[in-house]
C-alpha cells in the first residue's frame, strides 16, 4: 500500500510541475495547465494522508516544531507583501518632494476632470516606443475622472486611421469633447490641460486692453509689459485685442472683458459713458489703478469704481513685515498679501501675492450705488496706507506710521470686486456666433479693481500668485468659475552658479582637505593600535 502512495506522489508532483512549465512555454495550452496542476494537488494530499503516522511522528520532535514555526512566519510573511502589493496597485498613491509639485496635477486641472459633463477621449498616436510614455501621463488623469478614456494608436499599424485624423507628425494627441477636436504634441499637463480647456469652453472669449492713457502695452516683453499676462489668458482659450475707446465711441459688441491696465491720465467723459453702458448691459470690467504720486488723479475712473462699491484710496500702501523680502524687494514700497477673504477669485488660494507700489482699494462701507463689493486681497497687520505723498515722491527722510496725519493702519485691502444683474438687454449675436447653452449662467456685471498694475506686468508676474491670481479674476469676471485655480507649475531653473574662487575652493575641498581627513583618521587609529 505504501508503494501506491508513493507512485500516486510522484505522480502528482510531475503534474504540478508539468503545468508550471506549461505556463512558461505553452500558453495557449493554458487550460490543461489548469487541469494538470489541480489532479497534481489532488495526488499530492492523498500521498500526505496516506503518510500520516510519520507526518505525526515527524512533529513530534523539537526540530520539527521550530522548523513549522519558522513556515508559517515565512509564510505570514508573504502574505502580508502581497496583500501590500495588491493594495499598491490599486491605489494611485504618490508623493512629490519637488519645490513646486512639478509631477502632481494642478488644481486647475483636478477640477477640470472633476467637473466633466460628457465623455471625453484622448487619441494618443504614437509608435510603439513612445506609448508607454503617454499612456502614464494619461493614468494620472483618468485617475479623477469616470469620464476620460483613451485609445493608442500605431501610425504605422493603422495609416489608414492616421491619415483621416490627419496626423502628419508624431506622437500627437488628439482630445475630443462633444463634437469639438484639439491637438497637441506632448503630453505634457500645461499642453493637455490648455487643449482641454478649449474643447469644454468651445468658442474663445474676447478680451479688450484699453489703449491711449499710458495703459500697460499687451505686446512689450520688456519689464513694464504684459506680454506674459496675455499668454497666460490664452492658454485659458482667451483672444485679446486692444481698444481705443475715444475713436470707437464703445465697447464692441463681441467684448466679455475689458481691461484698464495702469492708465497714467484720466479717462475722457465719452469713454466712461461707453464703459457705463457696457457694465449696463451685463459687461465686465477690470480696473488696474497705480498709486498718483504725480500728475493727474485721475477722477472719473475713480468715480466708476465709486459707483461699484470701490474706493480707490490716495495712498501708497507700506509694509514692514518683511514678508516682501522673500520676493526679492528691498524696501517696503512692495506691500505683499497673504490674506483672501472668502471670494470665488480665491478659493482654496493660498499664495503669496506681490504689489510693486500699489494703492488701497476696499470696499466702501454701505455700498454704493446700491452695489456691495467685497474684498479680494488683503496685507498683513504690519501695513499701513501712506497718505502723504509729498514724502513720498520728494524720497526726503522716513516715513511712519502716523494716524493722526491720516495714515490707516493694516491690513490694508488691495483689491476688491462686486457684481449685478444686468439692467440693459446683451446685444444681438452675430451670425456667425455661437449661441449661449440652455445651462449657461445669466448675464450679469462684474467689476474688479486693484491698487497695482505692475503685480501683472513682466517684471512681477513670476511672484508664486501674482499669475494666478490675475488670470483667476479674468475668469471670474467672464463668468468661468470652473477656471479658477491654480494653474501647473514648470520645473524651477535651481542650477548652483558659482564664482572662478569658488569653484577653486570646492575642488580643493574634494580632492586634498576631505581625502587628507579620511587619511589622518585612518593613520592615527593604526598608530593607537600599535
Amino acid at each position: 500500500m505504501q508503494r501506491v502512495f508513493g507512485i500516486i506522489g510522484w505522480v502528482g508532483t510531475a503534474l504540478v510541475f508539468g503545468a508550471v512549465a506549461i505556463r512558461m512555454f505553452r500558453p495557449e495550452w493554458n487550460q490543461y495547465a489548469t487541469y494538470g496542476a489541480w489532479a497534481g494537488l489532488v495526488a499530492v494530499l492523498i500521498y500526505m494522508a496516506g503518510q500520516w503516522r510519520d507526518v505525526v511522528e515527524f512533529y513530534k520532535g523539537r526540530n520539527a516544531r521550530y522548523g513549522t514555526m519558522s513556515i508559517v512566519s515565512v509564510i505570514a510573511f508573504l502574505g502580508v507583501l502581497a496583500a501590500v502589493n495588491y493594495l499598491g496597485a490599486r491605489q494611485n498613491k504618490r508623493w512629490d518632494l519637488t519645490a513646486n509639485q512639478v509631477y502632481s496635477l494642478s488644481d486647475q486641472t483636478i477640477k477640470l476632470l472633476k467637473d466633466l459633463k460628457e465623455p471625453a477621449k484622448i487619441t494618443v498616436y504614437a509608435l510603439g516606443a513612445q506609448q508607454d510614455v503617454h499612456k502614464q501621463r494619461l493614468e494620472e488623469f483618468k485617475y479623477y475622472t469616470t469620464k476620460l478614456t483613451t485609445e493608442m494608436v500605431d501610425p504605422d499599424r493603422q495609416p489608414t486611421r492616421a491619415q483621416a485624423a490627419g496626423i502628419t507628425t508624431v506622437p500627437t494627441l488628439v482630445l475630443e469633447y462633444k463634437g469639438r477636436t484639439e491637438k497637441v504634441n506632448t503630453s505634457s499637463e500645461q499642453e493637455l490641460t490648455n487643449a482641454l480647456i478649449k474643447v469644454i469652453t468651445g468658442t474663445p472669449k474676447k478680451v479688450y486692453f484699453t489703449q491711449g492713457h499710458g495703459e500697460k502695452d499687451i505686446a512689450a516683453s520688456d519689464r513694464s509689459g504684459m506680454s506674459t499676462a496675455v499668454d497666460a489668458m490664452k492658454q485659458d482659450n482667451y483672444t485679446v485685442d486692444s481698444l481705443v475707446l475715444i475713436q470707437q465711441k464703445q465697447v464692441p459688441n463681441d467684448a466679455t472683458v475689458v481691461v484698464v491696465a495702469g492708465p497714467t491720465t484720466d479717462f475722457f467723459p465719452p469713454e466712461i459713458e461707453a464703459l457705463n453702458g457696457f457694465t449696463a448691459r451685463g459687461g465686465k470690467v477690470l480696473v488696474m489703478l497705480d498709486p498718483v504720486l504725480k500728475g493727474s488723479p485721475q477722477p472719473l475712473l475713480i468715480q466708476f469704481l465709486a459707483d461699484w462699491g470701490i474706493r480707490a484710496g490716495n495712498d501708497v500702501v507700506l509694509d514692514t513685515s518683511g514678508m516682501n523680502q522673500l520676493v526679492g524687494a528691498t524696501d517696503a514700497s512692495v506691500p505683499v498679501a497673504v490674506v483672501y477673504p472668502p471670494h470665488p477669485i480665491t478659493t482654496n488660494f493660498r499664495q503669496i501675492t506681490a504689489f510693486p507700489m500699489a494703492r488701497s482699494m476696499a470696499p466702501i462701507e454701505g455700498g454704493s450705488n446700491s452695489h456691495n463689493a467685497q474684498p479680494i486681497a488683503q496685507t498683513s497687520a504690519q501695513s499701513w496706507a501712506e497718505s502723504d505723498l509729498a514724502s513720498l515722491a520728494s524720497g526726503n527722510g522716513q516715513v511712519e506710521m502716523n494716524a493722526d496725519k491720516g495714515d490707516k493702519p493694516g491690513p490694508i485691502t488691495l483689491a476688491s470686486a462686486a457684481s449685478a444683474p444686468a439692467t440693459a438687454p446683451a446685444p444681438a449675436a452675430s451670425g456667425n456666433a455661437t449661441p449661449p447653452a440652455p445651462d449657461a449662467p445669466k448675464p450679469e456685471t462684474r467689476v474688479a479693481g486693484f491698487g497695482d498694475s505692475d503685480f501683472a506686468s513682466n517684471a512681477a508676474i513670476g511672484v508664486p500668485g501674482n499669475r494666478d491670481l490675475f488670470v483667476n479674476t479674468i475668469n471670474w469676471l467672464a463668468q468661468q468659475e470652473n477656471l479658477i485655480a491654480v494653474r501647473p507649475r514648470q520645473p524651477e531653473d535651481r542650477r548652483l552658479t558659482m564664482t572662478a574662487d569658488q569653484q577653486n575652493r570646492i575642488m580643493i575641498l574634494s580632492l586634498f582637505i576631505v581625502p587628507g581627513i579620511v587619511f589622518a583618521t585612518g593613520f592615527y587609529t593604526w598608530w593607537r593600535r600599535r
